[in-house]
């Protein structure tokens, strides 16, 4: 019997001597008459504790009996099979050479109601006048000279047409102010932003007839926190009286491709809270002049965030056209799901080229550009139509009035409401205090003139967004946010973008993707973060500690709360901003992940304690350190290595999904006798494999240790690392090195086992329990897959590309996508190095190319990881020029030109591909999934970072992994892309087998994945944190697992966020916390697969009484999306119920 055994056992028979010894002890006390003759002495209450005393100890000698037998038959097991120690499972190889893995062979369930299944067939959902894959079906796309309005038409219009009913107009100044572009967000506050804030609230009072709206909260909130409250109270009265509107409300004005939903809503949330702390105001109109096309999440957001209406511009100039053409610019946008017109949101789509002055008075710029008045002869800027503004006087007042208000008619004329809005500014405007006055002074006195002539049937005023709005809500006898009679209803989205010509923005889709991954990183560690801050908070509170934890983290976290928000601009996450820009948003966020890091890791530290007395923090002796580290803001990053010792090391593994999760943990350790028990000590199978340093070379900084793990949902569990001499379920992985002929030095770590072919050819294969891949000889690139459980075989060829751009004219930029043509295969000058790695837990092959190391693994575990393939393709393309690399998908599935692409990790928008569009056009933003199908597969391509995408043949899904550019296109820049980065892009590829499949369902515009395919993409991008707990001096104190989560949540539901929500008079939390639910869409009609966890639904139902595990849940308030309208409090027992696809929020006190 084994020491470990035997201690055990020895351990046991202690502690039972132990209490029986005290239970002797307790009983002579009793019956001893030396002490009866003292009885008298003693309280009759200390004998009734004393007699409980005896109970409880009784007890415990029983149930320690039941624990000794226990071991005792464990034990006995053990001996009859031959070893190992208790839940030890050995891996062994099947006869086909297959390993197979008896993981711990708890049963699981999927247990899916049947009406759950019923929403993605869409048999209830609401119809609309407007879809937008009809509306690109139907258009040619031309791009027919319309005139003064270039991409428009001739407007014409009887002057009689408004006798009866005057024009309404609202001019509306406005500044759009980028925080990041050509200048940092800091040097763009202090040249211009600052001095906008403070001209603002000098020249606004000066007449309360003007007004203003602001957009982007970060700069406003930069000038609050500089300035004096007195300067902050006039700030607050001019919003209060409505002379300065807050539109949106936003950190940022976020680009709507890239960004996923989940830091779309942070964002707002941050800016709106700051809203609410600060000046007490609450948003009512959207505005967004500047996202490069635009997302329906953006609407559904407003919507749930109680805002009525919104504004959008950048909508491809074919589409305006033809809206303009049938008085749709002004429209109630539906979420295709809706099956209730609850997300119905008002929105007006701006009809010219730009937001600019020149395109937002009328159709022709050469006479709006008349009325931009700081382009007054004299100063820097002018009209390029060659005739400049005339400053208003009485001698020409009425000329210039009449020549305006033709352009107001002509505008009018487009919408269905005799109500025109008119923006007023442009990029950083009214910087200079002598711009305000050459803006309104000119204007009041045209407005003055206008409507002090009857005959001109017009009331001209300034006004604010809302302003403008509620006046189209009143002529047409309608409330906020209401449909007025006949107005059009909308789905679908506004991408691909084009301003003109053929010039489509889709090339925004891949630029600079390492910064797109380390957002997404840094997303999915704040999200973890504020989690365990609540969780953590709230559990130190209900032990009375709450002085004892570190809520100074919460400064960290509000920082990181706002980089993440700051990056979602639509310059940043975009990748459309100059290098020193983007390096300064690098830093920012490499310091908020290590903010984060350090706050999950306090967290950690609290929650893994068995004793909560034993905490101690010390902010100069951590408990934990970090999983990985980056040397600098454009470095990938690197494994922390545990030193391992014959006494324990342990681990705290962090899962920051909601659901119980089966996956590999991977950690860098010193020695190859690694050991790894559970909390419980069992021993757990390792895969041991190598750090490579080249294609060739293992690297002599330690090991890889990969253990199989089950992991509480949104829990922390303990493992503890050993070098030790009894490793016999240390398993070593299998390298072979095919070298295509090349001569290249090679190094083998021992004991690793590593085998060398020089010219093997043939195709060759790696499987695990549920996949088989193959392999080509040449080129070490995917070839087909076959799923064990019906054997079946598809072609899933794997192939890399280059495009390049045009010669002439314009060419592909930092926006702009405009290659010279179909890509060419990728042709690398020397054959590529291939490593295949086999094992118990996982096999992979890597390739090694001269611009590329693409890598495709499967796990052998069971449930969503083992179903599968893992893929990362490491590009480094800074030696070419005008390049853009592709990895494409070729399957023999016919998907007969359909595509299907997700918006913002939120929904799925059906795509076609149009031959008689660009190459180009077929692109689309692909945040977190695409997938093609026909009626018997599925294949989605899930991705960790935002890329481009598309299908340009049946059968064919690539994506565009980088882009190197060498000059500007014309789009404000200056710059092309040519700070490329060693840049690691993270898929999965998923095959599903289609249940059941029809033409009407699949003609729909909507479709949802599995719910395989959302935790599929759930684990990519929220991968475990494995936590190294430093050696202590004193000992580790006992550790033991956290799961926060007293039940299963049904696996429909994700818990977007537990979010603390701060204190009104200082930066710390408050009592309370924001939870954040979205329950998901999911389509039913494919093979539903063995999860490795208990997954059910519950058709939308969820209680919050009993929700975390050891918390009670005092109030339940539900909320509006951003907090900022509170609903009726719940009884803390009630059940709330959720539509698919629903986001809602709920202000909970936990205690």
């Amino acid at each position: 019997m084994k020491l470990r055994k035997q201690v055990t056992v020895c351990g046991g028979a202690v502690f039972c001597v132990a209490v029986f010894s005290l239970y002797l002890m307790l009983d002579r006390v009793q019956h001893d008459p030396t002490h009866r003759q003292n009885a008298g002495n003693f309280p009759r209450s200390q004998i009734s504790v004393l007699q409980n005393r005896i109970e409880q100890l009784e007890q415990l000698l029983e149930e320690n009996h039941q624990i000794i037998s226990h071991i005792k038959d464990s034990v006995l097991e053990l001996t009859e099979n031959g070893g190992g120690v208790p839940g030890a499972q050995l891996p062994f190889r099947n006869p086909n050479g297959s390993w197979n893995f008896p993981f711990d062979g708890q049963p699981t369930f999927l247990s899916i109601s049947p009406q759950d299944c019923q929403f993605a067939l869409g048999s209830r959902r609401q119809k609309t006048d407007m879809q937008m894959l009809d509306v690109h079906s139907m258009l040619n796309f031309d791009n027919v000279d319309g005139g003064v309005w270039k991409q428009g038409f001739e407007i014409l219009y009887d002057a009689n047409e408004w006798d009866a009913e005057p024009l309404q107009v609202f001019v509306v100044p406005h500044s759009h102010n980028d925080p990041g572009w050509i200048k940092t967000f800091d040097k763009y506050y202090s040249d211009q932003t600052q001095h906008i804030f403070n001209s603002m609230l000098v020249k606004l009072k000066e007449d309360p007839r003007r007004k203003f709206i602001w957009s982007e909260i970060s700069f406003f909130a930069k000038w609050w926190e500089s300035v004096d409250s007195q300067k902050r109270d006039a700030m607050r009265k001019l919003i209060l009286s409505g002379q300065l509107e807050i539109v949106t409300g936003g950190w940022v004005m976020p680009d709507e491709a890239n960004v996923h939903y989940f830091a779309m809503l942070d964002q707002l949330i941050e800016g709106h809270q700051w809203l609410e702390k600060n000046i007490g105001v609450t948003p009512r109109s959207g505005w967004a002049v500047d996202p490069f096309g635009h997302s329906p999440t953006m609407a559904y957001l407003l919507k749930k965030a109680n805002l009525t209406s919104m504004l959008i511009q950048r909508v491809h100039y074919s589409i305006k056209k033809h809206f303009s053409a049938t008085r749709s610019l002004e429209f109630m946008w539906r979420q295709a799901w809706d099956t209730d017109s609850s997300t119905d949101m008002f929105c007006h789509m701006m009809p010219f080229y730009s937001y600019d002055v020149p395109h937002t008075c009328g159709p022709d710029p050469k006479v709006c550009c008349q009325f931009d008045f700081k382009r007054l002869p004299g100063g820097r800027v002018n009209c390029p139509w060659k005739v400049p503004p005339h400053a208003i006087t009485e001698s020409n007042v009425a000329e210039r009035a009449n020549l305006l208000l033709d352009q107001y008619r002509k505008k009018s004329k487009l919408f269905r409401s005799k109500v025109v809005l008119v923006p007023l500014g442009d990029d950083f405007r009214y910087d200079k205090s002598q711009e305000w006055d050459q803006q309104y002074l000119n204007y009041q006195r045209l407005f003055d003139y206008m409507n002090s002539h009857p005959e001109m049937h017009v009331q001209a005023q300034f006004g604010t967004l809302s302003d403008y709005f509620d006046a189209v809500y009143k002529q047409n006898g309608v409330a906020q946010g209401s449909r007025p009679p006949a107005f059009p209803v909308l789905s679908g989205d506004f991408f691909v973008y084009a301003d003109r010509e053929d010039h489509y923005w889709s090339g925004y889709f891949t630029s600079r993707p390492f910064y797109k991954n380390l957002d997404r990183v840094l997303e999915s560690h704040l999200r973890g973060a504020e989690i365990l801050y609540s969780l953590a908070v709230a559990q130190s509170r209900r032990a009375g500690m709450e002085g004892r934890y570190p809520v100074t983290d919460y400064s960290l976290l509000t920082d990181a709360r706002r980089n993440v928000g700051l990056f979602q601009h639509h310059d940043a996450i975009t990748g459309t901003a100059k290098e020193a820009v983007v390096i300064d948003y690098g830093f920012r966020l490499l310091r908020s992940l290590v903010s984060l890091k350090i706050v999950i890791m306090n967290a950690a530290h609290f929650l893994i304690l068995r004793n909560k007395d034993t905490y101690r923090y010390y902010h100069t002796e951590p408990f934990l350190e970090p999983d990985e580290r980056r040397a600098t803001q454009e470095s990938l990053p690197e494994r922390v290595l545990i030193e391992l010792d014959s006494t324990p090391r342990y681990l705290v593994v962090f899962n920051p999904v909601e659901q119980e999760r089966v996956c590999l943990v991977t950690v860098l350790v010193s020695s190859a006798r690694v050991r790894v028990l559970t909390e419980d000590g069992q021993t757990i199978p390792v895969q041991l494999s190598a750090q490579w340093s080249s294609s060739a070379e293992m690297s002599k900084e330690g090991y890889l240790a990969s253990f199989p793990a089950r992991l509480p949902g949104l829990g922390l569990a303990v493992f503890q690392l050993y070098d030790s001499f009894d490793s016999s379920l240390t398993l070593f992985s299998d390298s072979l090195l095919r070298l295509h002929g090349q001569n290249l030095a090679q190094r083998r770590l021992d004991p690793l086992p590593l085998r060398i072919h020089d010219s093997d050819q043939q195709d060759f294969f790696i499987q695990s329990q549920n996949l088989q891949l193959w392999f080509s000889g040449t080129t070490g690139m995917l070839e087909r897959i076959k799923c064990k459980e019906d054997q079946q075989e598809l072609k899933l060829r794997i192939e890399f590309l280059i495009y390049g751009t045009r010669t002439a004219k314009d060419k592909s930029g930092a926006y702009l996508f405009l290659p010279d043509g179909p890509a060419k295969p990728y042709a690398p000058k020397e054959p590529p190095v291939v490593r295949v790695v086999e094992g118990p837990l996982f096999s992979e092959v890597v390739c090694y190319y001269q611009h590329f190391q693409h890598a495709v693994r499967i796990h052998n575990l069971p449930g969503v990881d083992g179903l599968s393939l893992d893929v990362t393709t490491t590009v480094d393309i800074r030696d070419q020029t005008n390049k853009e690399l592709a990895m494409r998908l070729v399957t023999d599935i016919q998907s007969e030109g359909v595509l299907f692409t997700d918006l913002n990790g939120f929904q799925i928008q059906p795509r076609r591909y149009f031959h008689k569009l660009p190459l180009q056009a077929n692109f689309y933003p692909m945040p977190s999934m695409a997938y093609i199908q026909d009626v018997q597969h599925r294949l989605t391509l899930h991705t960790a970072q935002a890329l481009g995408v598309a299908s340009l043949k049946s059968g064919e899904l690539e994506v565009i992994l980088d882009r190197r550019l060498m000059q500007d296109d014309n789009r404000g820049l200056g710059q092309g892309l040519k700070d490329n980065k060693r840049t690691a892009n993270h898929f999965r590829i998923l095959l599903e087998k289609r249940a059941t499949a029809n033409k009407v369902h699949d003609s729909q515009p909507i479709s949802f994945p599995s719910l395989l395919s959302h935790m599929t993409s759930m684990f990519l991008n929220h991968k475990v944190l494995a936590l190294p707990v430093l050696p202590k001096k004193r000992g580790v104190p006992p550790l033991q697992t956290f799961s926060p989560l007293s039940g299963t949540m049904p696996c429909d539901f994700h818990l977007l966020n537990l979010r603390s929500i701060q204190n009104k008079d200082k930066l710390t939390p408050s009592l309370d916390a924001a939870l954040i639910l979205h329950r998901k869409g999911f389509d039913c009609g494919l093979e539903a697969r063995n999860l490795s966890f208990n997954c059910s639904t519950t058709q939308g139902k969820l209680s919050l009484a009993g929700m975390f595990h050891g918390l009670d849940v005092h109030t339940v308030q539900p909320m509006s999306l951003s907090l900022m309208y509170a609903g009726t409090p719940l009884s803390n027992v009630s059940q709330i119920q959720l539509d698919p696809m629903e986001i809602s929020s709920f202000r909970l006190r936990l205690g």
